[in-house]
């Protein structure tokens, strides 16, 4: 069996600050150490019980993050911030199962540990169909685009309230507890290992067992990007599709994950 493994880091245990997650910051090499270390848990379990390739898609900020000499034989790492679907690039190639690992909470959650939609100096909130629309449930989508199923998601106890709604087949890992946006409380990694390995096995054991599915978008929805500046959402008003409806919002209508994805990407390179 072949796995698409996405790898954020906000969502990692441990990480608490922007001088951890930002590549210019003075204890980044601390956040690129704890990303990689709790991936290779994931990665050693997946392999363990049933995945013989493991592609790793590294999906924070300049997506350079994950030590690559560290990399085990049964993997493939992609790197590089430029590339079509971003987080989930080659999700297409036939794989039997999607996993997000160190994921955090959509833009706009209350007390939750870098709460943002994929850029948070551009995008205010990002809403679909009137509800805040996170990271994890737009790569879920597109997963499910080409019948991928999301069998497994980590990161702190908010996104884990998202995942059980939308998508309750999938396990989950909390990696840990937010308390505000930057100051959390994570388990000992020992605590850790025993989890992440009952988890990595039960959420194989449920796919061989046909009870996870793809997660499908079905029909049109509408689709609102709430910029932080209005000069942000003066640009994006130039995208042919988007209709501004005041001086942060625009909106969409559609039903295809990739297009709000492309979109996404737009409005933020644009700005």
């Amino acid at each position: 069996m072949r796995l698409f493994l996405s790898v954020d880091m906000e969502g990692m245990p441990g990480i608490f600050s922007k001088l951890q997650t930002d590549p210019d910051g003075s204890r980044y090499e601390e956040g690129r150490k704890i990303m990689t270390d709790i991936t290779l848990i994931f990665l050693e379990n997946f392999h363990k019980y049933g995945f013989e390739e493991i592609m790793v898609a590294d999906s924070h900020d300049g997506m350079g993050n994950i030590y690559y000499d560290r990399i085990p034989s049964y993997a493939k790492l992609m790197r590089g911030a430029r590339r079509p679907l971003s987080m989930i690039t080659g999700i297409d190639k036939g794989f039997d199962g999607l996993a997000l690992i160190g994921y955090h909470s959509a833009a706009g959650t209350m007390h939750s540990s870098f709460d943002h939609t994929y850029s948070s100096t551009k995008f205010h909130e990002i809403r679909f169909d009137g509800k805040r629309m996170s990271e994890y449930l737009l790569v879920s989508l597109i997963a499910g685009k080409f019948n991928v199923p999301v069998i497994l998601v980590s990161g702190d106890q908010f996104l884990m309230q998202e995942v059980l709604e939308r998508t309750p087949w999938a396990k989950y890992v909390k990696l840990k507890d937010s308390i505000w946006r930057h100051s959390s409380i994570s388990p000992s990694l020992e605590e850790l290992r025993r989890e992440i390995e009952l988890r990595c096995q039960k959420s194989i054991t449920s796919l061989r067992n046909g009870l996870m599915r793809p997660f499908k978008l079905e029909g049109m929805h509408t689709v609102e990007f709430v910029m932080k500046n209005s000069e942000d959402a003066d640009l994006a008003e130039l995208i042919p599709g988007l209709k501004r409806v005041d001086a942060y919002t625009l909106v969409m209508q559609t039903g295809d994950p990739i297009e709000i994805y492309n979109i996404m990407q737009l409005i933020a390179y644009l700005s």
